[in-house]
């Protein structure tokens, strides 16, 4: 991980990395924590296929990913969802259709800096399959994919290939 060395209270170059989750000055007792980011994951489901991205944007260009991302301030996970889905994909939902379905925790590399989330996976069927019109900047390419034809190695980030794991085994 990129360290930070500058204490931004003090301006001394003595920040110091606990290498889990915060870093220190001993010249002015500064304390900045690294805590963890809430994500959002949605699992679009029809029947036996489920809609995923493909990522145009590091990290893990070119991989699979589901729907979703970081939560805002004073935003809840399930609006994030929304909010999410809008941004991505130009899908409007209803959020009292979302089911939660598990937590992972995710470690998020961007610029060179570990960004520990916790990722909450919710699913939201449809009755029906749909296409959207992408802005091709951070998707590439949306796909529907049957469970049965899911392959972990394409999933972009360890807590999907892991949720998958588990999800695979409820619906095969």
């Amino acid at each position: 991980m990129k360290v930070l060395k500058y204490c931004p209270n003090c301006g001394n170059e003595t920040l110091l990395w606990d290498q889990e989750k915060k870093w220190s000055c001993p010249e002015c007792s500064f304390t900045l924590y690294n805590n963890v980011a809430g994500a959002v994951a949605v699992v679009i489901r029809y029947k036996d296929e489920i809609y995923l991205t493909r990522r145009n944007q590091e990290p893990k260009k070119g991989k699979l990913d589901l729907a979703g991302g970081f939560v805002d301030p004073k935003e809840s996970a399930e609006n994030t969802c929304k909010r999410e889905l809008f941004e991505e994909l130009k899908l409007q939902i209803d959020t009292h259709n979302l089911k939660y379905l598990t937590s992972l925790p995710n470690v998020y590399q961007y610029k060179e800096i570990d960004y520990n989330t916790i990722d909450l996976f919710y699913e939201y069927e449809v009755s029906s399959k749909f296409e959207v019109n992408l802005e091709l900047s951070e998707i590439s390419e949306v796909v529907w994919i049957p469970l049965k034809d899911l392959k972990l190695d394409e999933i972009a980030f360890d807590s999907q290939k892991n949720f998958f794991q588990d999800y695979l085994k409820n619906f095969s």
